[in-house]
């Protein structure tokens, strides 16, 4: 190796602070909006995922992944496979399914969303509450995409980059 070659890093730059911020604020709101909303729905299992899927919103707008149609999509497609495979077992066999198939059927439809494959896992595992749980992650994906609309107004970002 040459010791004269300077190593550049490939990686993004960092984001300005007054970015960093916002977004850690807007994350912040959001989820704690959300554990007031599992409180009042009894469903804080959904909290995980939820964070997982606020990080991408806020700390990665633009990605496909980020946009409302994948973030409320998947979310909502994720929680109804995870509902329907614990209609047949609630193991940690079929929540494993579940997340997986999830990931298909996200594809297929053109909204995948990480994250919201835990969401299937979290619904396959319930053993009551299934359809408050689904209503509940709509609630949820939505509430995490306005609270990505009010980031972007406050750092002049530009979100979504489409709607559906």
């Amino acid at each position: 190796m040459n010791p004269s070659r300077v190593w550049i890093s490939r990686a993004p730059e960092r984001p300005a602070v007054r970015v960093v911020v916002i977004a850690t604020l807007t994350s912040s709101a959001a989820l704690l909006c959300l554990v007031a909303l599992g409180r009042l729905s009894g469903h804080m299992l959904l909290v995980p995922s939820m964070a997982a899927s606020m990080a991408l919103i806020a700390g990665a707008p633009d990605l496909p992944l980020s946009q409302p149609r994948n973030v409320v999509g998947g979310q909502v497609l994720s929680a109804m496979i995870g509902v329907l495979t614990g209609l047949v077992s609630h193991s940690a066999w079929a929540a494993a399914l579940a997340g997986a198939m999830a990931l298909g059927a996200m594809m297929a439809a053109r909204m995948a969303h990480s994250p919201a494959a835990a969401t299937a896992v979290i619904g396959a595992l319930l053993v009551s509450g299934q359809a408050s749980f689904v209503a509940g992650v709509a609630v949820a994906a939505c509430v995490l995409v306005a609270f990505g609309l009010v980031r972007a107004r406050l750092t002049g970002a530009h979100y979504p980059a489409y709607w559906w």
